[in-house]
């Protein structure tokens, strides 16, 4: 487990927002950075920066994603047709992981990545337990028994905090979900804003 799965309110501070809209951020209570000069006036950011600055952001939200994981997705959004950053989203959201969250099984996306990573999550009847699989349109997601008993899940399940998106068919009395098609930048849900274009021109350099 990396040290971002451990402490993920660290990158809320270090970018300044409540990226997965909770309530328990500590940037609900403390809006400036972290350590002693954190409530200083923050530099204005170079465009080298501001890109560096969206490509952790959006990296750091998904979870444990490495930079050599990112970077394959960002190669893959490019060789296919259509625009680049939104092909980018298209293929983070396919992410099993990112499914199992979007559907409300899980309050954060570094606990879909765990349930996915015990087995508590079957495709299409199958379980899987690698997080980055990409789920296809059509797919139906499914928790296990023991995966539908647990605590954290029930919690999220009936959680206020946040809606399932409409890409996502899900059915929380049997814990399943369907996948029914790749989402656009602007029907993602995310609590702050991505830009994807900034992530594109920081690679493309």
């Amino acid at each position: 487990m990396t040290k971002r799965a451990t402490a993920k309110y660290k990158l809320d501070r270090r970018m300044g927002e409540n990226l997965w809209g909770r309530p328990k951020s500590p940037v609900n209570k403390r809006s400036y950075g972290p350590g002693q000069h954190g409530q200083r006036r923050a530099k204005k950011l170079s465009d080298y920066g501001t890109q560096l600055q969206a490509k952790q952001k959006l990296k750091g939200y998904y979870g444990n994603i490495t930079e050599r994981q990112f970077h394959k997705y960002y190669v893959e959004a490019a060789r296919r047709t259509g625009d680049t950053g939104e092909n980018m989203i298209g293929l983070l959201e396919r992410r099993l992981d990112a499914v199992v969250y979007r559907a409300k099984f899980v309050p954060t996306p570094f606990a879909a990545r765990q349930l996915v990573s015990h087995g508590h999550v079957k495709v299409n009847g199958r379980r899987v337990t690698i997080p980055s699989y990409q789920v296809k349109e059509g797919d139906m997601i499914e928790l296990s028994a023991k995966g539908r008993d647990m605590a954290l899940v029930l919690e999220a399940s009936k959680s206020p905090e946040r809606d399932v998106p409409d890409y996502v068919d899900a059915d929380h009395g049997k814990m399943t979900a369907k996948f029914l098609r790749t989402p656009k930048l602007g029907d993602v849900p995310y609590a702050a804003q991505m830009q994807p274009h900034l992530i594109v021109e920081f690679y493309s350099r």
